[in-house]
């Protein structure tokens, strides 16, 4: 469920159904032309569906945080402690073509990144669906 689909009268009921929220991370640096910066989206967006489309129901999509290198991840942290503090349980940071490890986002209940999931040489709907699950289980 996308952020925008929750209104103030459903979200006390549903609530208790959607533990888990979802911060898509992009990475941009504002130096990509336009073409650049549609393809990072469009990959993040298909990444993203691999934890959106099974899971829904149970996740909340937030917006995306678009710009910010690897390197310095202090937003990041800060929006993944914030959504803890508003009630969410779990938080999980996703993002396609950022270089982000669990240690860069403490702050986080789980990070997700393509680019080390294929570097591991595993198929990436299989480690979505597989870490999503795990961290609900433990």
């Amino acid at each position: 469920m996308k952020f925008s689909e929750v209104d103030e009268q459903t979200w006390p009921e549903l609530q208790p159904y959607y533990d888990t929220c979802l911060i898509p991370f992009t990475g941009l640096t504002g130096q990509e032309p336009p073409w650049e910066a549609t393809s990072a989206l469009e990959r993040l967006r298909d990444f993203m569906d691999l934890a959106e489309i099974p899971f829904k129901g149970r996740i909340v999509t937030y917006p995306a945080v678009q710009y910010g290198k690897t390197e310095d991840t202090t937003l990041l942290n800060e929006v993944c402690h914030n959504v803890k503090k508003a009630g969410f349980k779990y938080v999980v940071v996703m993002t396609a073509d950022g270089d982000l490890s669990p240690e860069d986002v403490p702050e986080s209940t789980l990070v997700l990144s393509r680019r080390r999931i294929e570097a591991d040489g595993s198929k990436a709907s299989a480690a979505v669906s597989a870490g999503i699950s795990e961290m609900w289980q433990g």
